[in-house]
């Protein structure tokens, strides 16, 4: 079933019928590319595939060992950087209660999950360790060669301790590694010591790896149905993939948001009126990044979330550049029931809001704000899910996907590399003397 519905009036005053009509060919040529596998970044299409040729020995495999970390672990550290750790801190956000980290565990009912790696500060990485010092670990270091220096760093600090705390055949038990299959760093060391390890496939690159073990592990360990999130992601794989712009939403959102860029509209902001979906926004900003960024060309993805923005961003899309759309995502339907309670003799004004919904309240914001933005000449598309779901969800992860890779090919790039990324890399190991 369909959770994930487009609307696409918020451009009525900014794109018209044929500009879109005349994107029809070239949007037609991306999907051949991506289908014949004809285009550039060819060998990097193992992402379509994940949904619907998923091996289900692993995916039982991810499941025990989920289990099992839920019973050895009070805090789980997933240590990795970029799309090593984004797509599953965004599932986890979203479906984990906001406090879900301060909870006891009988609330919780898994460990903490902390992320870790993904940074080289020296303050962070001391307070984690004062955190850590008398609880149970375990951990799932991620990365595909092992060299990347922000994990590598940070997993020796834990291998260390982990040793020093369980001996190294208990460090061995409460270490999971996933890595490349056949070579690399991290692969040698995990066969070494014998660590349960899991693939990262060669075919699937990092900010496309959410639906590999790389996120499925820590979102198991979360207690979060990996396998409702393959099928909804398996459904949105034969419903994207119709090879029509009129009836194909996630194709039309493509094709729309390489209309705007070339009518000078360069920044994208992913809107939410829900926190839960920081990281989501932050995930969708590598995928997009990466992706599109190369060759001097590409829209700047950034994100807001409302209406905490609105105090602080909110003046800058209303009235300044613009240069600006939004793409906003839009929980149709919430389960928390949550009311404004009416007070006697109330002196805070809101006596008028009494007995409503929260979420009502949140709504009228969301309706009041699309309306100012585009009347203030800010396109805005509109990606309604129906409820939070993990099969919704995971419609919504390949919907973003899909719509990259489309994206970039029509703006005329590979979406699956990224060539910039290594001279920030080469600039580091010079000064470190490498």
């Amino acid at each position: 079933m369909q959770g994930l519905k487009l609307d696409f009036k918020g451009l009525n005053t900014f794109v018209n019928e044929f500009e879109l009509k005349n994107f029809e060919n070239i949007v037609f040529n991306a999907h051949d590319m991506l289908n014949n596998k004809t285009g550039l970044g060819n060998d990097m299409l193992g992402w379509m595939d994940l949904p619907t040729s998923r091996d289900e020995k692993e995916i039982e495999k991810i499941k025990e060992c989920a289990k099992k970390i839920q019973k050895q672990a009070d805090v789980f550290i997933v240590v990795g950087i970029g799309g090593s750790y984004l797509g599953a801190k965004a599932v986890i956000d979203l479906f984990d209660s906001s406090f879900s980290n301060l909870e006891s565990f009988s609330k919780r009912k898994h460990p903490q999950i902390i992320f870790a790696g993904n940074n080289m500060s020296a303050k962070y990485i001391k307070d984690l360790f004062k955190y850590i010092e008398d609880k149970d670990i375990a951990i799932n270091v991620i990365s595909k060669s092992g060299t990347t220096l922000e994990p590598a760093l940070t997993f020796r600090m834990l291998k260390l301790f982990l040793e020093e705390k369980y001996g190294i055949a208990g460090a061995a038990e409460r270490i999971y590694v996933t890595t490349d299959k056949e070579k690399g760093v991290l692969h040698d060391i995990a066969v070494k010591n014998d660590y349960p390890m899991f693939v990262v496939p060669d075919n699937v690159g990092g900010r496309y790896s959410v639906l590999t073990p790389v996120g499925l592990l820590p979102i198991a360990v979360a207690n979060i149905d990996i396998e409702d999130l393959l099928d909804g992601a398996q459904f949105a794989s034969y419903v994207y993939n119709e090879k029509n712009l009129t009836e194909n939403d996630c194709y039309k959102y493509a094709a729309y948001r390489n209309i705007l860029y070339n009518k000078g509209k360069r920044i994208e902001l992913l809107a939410s009126y829900e926190p839960s979906f920081r990281y989501f926004i932050e995930w969708y900003k590598q995928l997009f990044g990466e992706s599109e960024g190369k060759d001097h060309k590409g829209i700047f993805p950034a994100g807001v979330n409302f209406t905490t923005d609105l105090h602080s961003m909110g003046q800058l899309i209303q009235e300044g550049k613009r240069n600006i759309f939004e793409t906003v995502i839009n929980i149709e339907l919430d389960r928390t029931f949550l009311q404004l309670p009416e007070v006697k003799n109330s002196m805070d004004g809101l006596d008028y809001l009494a007995g409503k919904d929260i979420d009502f309240i949140n709504k009228q914001a969301f309706n009041g704000t699309l309306k100012a933005h585009i009347d203030g000449g800010v396109p805005n598309v509109v990606i309604n899910i129906k409820d939070l779901t993990e099969y919704n969800v995971g419609q919504l992860i390949y919907f973003f996907e899909k719509a990259c890779a489309m994206s970039g090919y029509i703006l005329g790039v590979n979406p699956f590399n990224q060539p910039g990324v290594e001279s920030y890399k080469k600039n580091m190991m010079e000064l470190l003397k490498k």
